[in-house]
């Protein structure tokens, strides 16, 4: 990986990763796995930081209206979480060009495509998530939406 554009990523999350391999499983698409037998694709981790997201979204639409019925907190917390606002935060990041993904997905424009960019942040906070819990989780997605 691209040591001065992980720093960046790094820097953008307010996060520093301890274990690289672990974030090298993150930034892995199942494409590139299937083509680089033994490597691990990143759906574990973004099915965990699919749930950390879900939980802090949550925490922070009920904290900003404690009041609120879930008739109307439910579409709030689901615009947040949405593929294409975790997509958007995926291009702020920069995270296309680290991801390893197979021949052909990268010829067709993985590097671009929303559910792709979703799914690899999921799959970074679960690494997050992963290296030092729900508490540095709640930090870099309070940068990425800027609350």
């Amino acid at each position: 990986m691209d040591a001065l554009r992980v720093a960046e990523l790094e820097r953008r999350l307010g996060y520093r990763f301890r274990d690289p391999l672990l974030l090298e499983q993150a930034l892995t698409h199942a494409s590139y796995a299937n083509e680089h037998p033994p490597a691990s694709d990143h759906e574990p981790l973004a099915f965990l930081g699919d749930a950390a997201l879900a939980l802090v979204v949550t925490e922070h639409v009920t904290a900003a209206d404690p009041a609120a019925v879930v008739g109307v907190l439910t579409p709030r917390r689901a615009e947040l979480v949405a593929g294409t606002r975790l997509a958007r935060w995926a291009i702020e990041l920069e995270l296309g060009p680290l991801l390893r993904l197979g021949r052909g997905e990268d010829q067709s424009g993985g590097r671009t495509r929303e559910s792709i960019l979703a799914t690899a942040l999921e799959a970074v906070l679960g690494a997050i998530y992963r290296e030092a819990g729900i508490d540095a989780v709640r930090a870099a997605i309070a940068r990425l939406a800027a609350w």
